[in-house]
């Protein structure tokens, strides 16, 4: 029996290398990479070819892999650097935001501007090597004779979705954030009377004022992204493809947009066909812990575990929050592990336990974890939906804050502002995360959701990248909507010559009215007469 399984293994093994096909990533590095590394190993797994796009000093996508056969770009991207810096400058905004002074606001203005600056540094970063990678004839050569049958690219950046116009080839995204914005903004209908855009951190439920301050701050929103990405990727589009083509229109070529979220996390909005939610699809049973980490969650008794981790990008925070953290933990009776690269506190309690990395989705599944201090990563969100577990939230850039809000609104986090922490503060919110049941129940309620699917989300973006492969695309799936422009979708046109038509219904009418009533006035005088 046992041979006959090894068999039919091999056979299914050679019939999915027979049917495999052949994809080209265009990923970002950072945390991004993470979950995309995840598609990767379910396509490998299932028989297919796949070719991973890196910049040559990539700090997350390995050169040399098993999983799949990798391509340097001609330059260095640099972002590793970009990043950092960018965090330094948010992190200091964060820690001197809420100060009354004037100075204090022109300094924050100030490093607003900062922040916004090394986004826009990213960008032309971004735009620069894809720019490079467009001049090299042989590796765009090297590309074109590859025969690929599917881009699949993260949007935060731009070269995939040019990548896959200039191949002719469908195009595949593993989406939430384009670099226009939130991916929903961009392709479905989105009523900001119940939308919140993604700065805000409100609900569906918006008062007036808050419907006032979402379309506000929709608009600042959507040009900001627009003046931080344009300037830069345009010229590439221009010398690349023309210069009557819009580079905004790349988004809009995917095929499918395998979203990274679902609606156990997302507000109820209107979609769009060729959108797959798979929220959840990194996420998995949790693995037995190695012995020493399984011994020291062991030793925590009834108490239980809280584990702290600020995500793969912020490896250190200023001193003076890391004392207030580890005073808060000191004080707890729970253990805690808590990841973190900078230097050891001078006020660490005996009952806390630090580590460079630890295996987060396994802890989290560890029954005998009590919480989760986050920073509100997508990632981290995910898992902590999936295996039910609280959190406290300490949001720092990027979408981190509107994730946790969305897990605030529904009950399973409480969340603080990093620069105005303190072991009082800190430590109440903790314990009522702990000892009101509420948030646990409600987490534990997502999971539930979550996990409660026809098909696991992992196993759905696998069929629609291979639905892409077979039927070479899905233009079915398109709106007509995309090729429209904001007069013709929102059909001011057709209300401008209505309302053309009703007034010159209503100032005919007038003008026979009183032409009738100049006449009969005419013929009552020469009655008279």
């Amino acid at each position: 029996m046992k041979v006959s399984q090894v068999t039919f293994t091999l056979l299914l093994t050679q019939l999915l290398s027979v049917f495999g096909g052949k994809i080209l990533v265009f990923p970002l590095d950072g945390s991004h990479w993470i979950n995309m590394k995840v598609l990767i190993e379910q396509m490998h797994e299932r028989g297919h070819m796949i070719t991973v796009i890196r910049p040559p000093d990539s700090w997350y996508i390995e050169e040399q892999s098993p999983l799949y056969t990798s391509v340097n770009l001609p330059s260095p991207g640099g972002f590793e650097d970009v990043f950092e810096r960018l965090l330094s400058d948010r992190m200091e905004m964060i820690l001197h935001s809420g100060s009354e002074s004037f100075w204090s606001w022109l300094r924050d203005k100030f490093k607003t501007r900062q922040v916004l600056m090394q986004m826009s540094e990213l960008h032309r970063k971004a735009s620069e090597v894809v720019d490079e990678m467009f001049s090299n004839e042989t590796l765009m050569q090297l590309f074109e004779d590859g025969k690929y049958d599917v881009v699949l690219t993260d949007p935060a950046i731009g070269g995939g979705a040019m990548l896959a116009r200039w191949l002719k080839i469908p195009l595949v995204f593993n989406v939430r954030w384009t670099i226009q914005g939130e991916g929903h903004f961009l392709i479905a209908p989105s009523p900001l009377s119940y939308i919140p855009f993604s700065s805000t951190e409100y609900t569906d439920k918006m008062t007036f004022p808050q419907r006032a301050i979402n379309i506000l701050k929709y608009l600042i929103g959507m040009y900001t992204f627009s003046i931080l990405s344009e300037p830069h990727y345009k010229p590439v589009v221009e010398r690349y493809f023309g210069p009557d083509v819009d580079y905004s229109t790349f988004n809009l070529d995917a095929d499918i947009w395998l979203m990274r979220n679902d609606f156990t996390f997302e507000f109820p909005r209107p979609t769009m066909p060729n959108i797959v939610y798979m929220g959840g699809f990194q996420c998995k049973p949790a693995k037995q812990l190695p012995a020493d980490l399984e011994e020291f969650v062991q030793s925590s008794g009834d108490h239980g575990v809280i584990i702290m981790s600020l995500g793969t990008l912020v490896k250190k925070i200023p001193q003076k929050i890391t004392d207030e953290i580890a005073a808060a933990f000191a004080e707890l009776p729970q253990k805690v592990i808590w990841k973190y690269g900078g230097p050891k506190p001078g006020n660490l309690g005996n009952n806390t336990l630090l580590v460079d990395w630890f295996p987060q989705n396994d802890l989290l599944g560890h029954p005998k974890i009590r919480a989760f201090v986050a920073h509100g990563g997508t990632n981290g969100v995910q898992e902590a939906i999936y295996h039910g577990v609280p959190v406290v939230g300490l949001p720092v850039a990027f979408d981190q804050p509107d994730n946790l809000s969305r897990i605030k609104a529904k009950g399973g986090a409480i969340n603080l502002h990093i620069g105005k922490l303190d072991r009082r503060s800190f430590g109440e919110a903790l314990r009522t995360i702990i000892h009101n049941p509420s948030y646990r129940e409600n987490m534990q309620r997502l999971s539930q959701l979550q996990r409660d699917q026809p098909m696991k989300p992992l196993d759905q973006a696998m069929f629609w990248i291979e639905y892409v492969m077979r039927h070479k695309g899905a233009p079915h799936l398109k709106s007509e909507s995309f090729k429209m422009s904001w007069v013709v979708y929102n059909c001011i046109d057709v209300i401008a010559a209505l309302l053309a038509l009703f007034l010159c219904i209503i100032f005919s009418s007038f003008a026979c009215i009183r032409f009738l009533w100049r006449l009969c006035l005419h013929k009552g005088k020469k009655k008279q007469e």
